[in-house]
């Protein structure tokens, strides 16, 4: 048995560009590298994934407006940070980043965990997204590392009571009146919601609804998954002079501190 770490990549860069120290034009490149030791220290894996965003192609479909609610804004720089932290990783980490052109992260990270459950690999997906419930299984556990704690799998069927209610973050809109309590109910009572799936449109409606919000199967397009090329051995020299560049004294100005930060992940070199 291996362990294996699914990073949802952007939610941990957009975690920290919202929290943490201020430094400036690098706020968010230094707040995401301070938190990443934490994580691969707490949970040690033989191997670590960061999973990168694709285009929703098949949900953008069906729903032109998916997601089409949110507004973008680069005040901070925050574009060329993301794209600086992509590059940090895939030249000096050890961590596998993964993308798919088509798809969503949550889609990649389910697909990758569901191949590592099939092989009794113990995985950790670590995510605020409560989307990853439906992936929570015997070997597949869910992480909030903003709440700090493991996320229970809910006791009715996420997918089903999240289609009845709808996800304003995701722009895909509920039945008018269902809220939270009202959806559980129906997902708990199957003589409940078939009779209100006899009103006009809205078994169409759910069905459209589940289709969004459930974890799409990568089986077919599997092949097209890209994984980035990763550095053999560290450079860690090179890496101290990025963040000596970026005035992350705090990270480097101590020898100490530098090698416990370097240490963390020369485990995964090793493996």
């Amino acid at each position: 048995m291996k362990k294996i770490l699914l990073l949802d990549g952007y939610n941990l860069i957009y975690r920290a560009r919202y929290s943490g120290m201020n430094k400036g034009d690098h706020s968010t490149i230094f707040n995401f590298f301070r938190g990443l030791r934490p994580l691969i220290e707490k949970f040690d894996p033989d191997m670590a994934y960061l999973v990168l965003e694709g285009a929703p192609k098949k949900r953008l479909e069906v729903q032109p407006d998916y997601k089409g609610q949110r507004t973008y804004n680069d005040k901070d720089n925050f574009s060329l940070q993301r794209k600086t932290i992509i590059s940090l990783l895939t030249n000096y980490f050890p961590i596998q980043l993964v993308k798919h052109d088509d798809y969503e992260c949550d889609d990649i990270i389910g697909h990758i965990a569901d191949v590592n459950d099939k092989k009794n690999n113990e995985v950790t997906i670590i995510s605020s997204d409560t989307d990853f419930m439906q992936c929570i299984s015997k070997n597949v556990s869910l992480y909030n590392p903003v709440r700090k704690k493991y996320i229970e799998k809910p006791d009715y069927d996420y997918v089903l009571w999240k289609s009845l209610k709808g996800d304003a973050s995701d722009n895909i809109i509920g039945f008018k009146g269902i809220g939270d309590k009202r959806a559980r109910k129906l997902c708990e009572n199957k003589d409940e919601l078939e009779n209100f799936l006899l009103t006009e449109g809205y078994k169409d409606k759910l069905e459209e609804n589940v289709f969004m919000i459930k974890l799409h199967t990568l089986e077919s397009d599997a092949e097209n998954i890209k994984y980035f090329d990763m550095p053999k051995s560290h450079m860690w020299e090179e890496l101290k002079s990025v963040f000596e560049q970026y005035d992350f004294k705090s990270m480097i100005s101590k020898e100490k501190t530098w090698q416990k930060y370097t240490n963390t992940f020369d485990k995964l070199f090793e493996r």
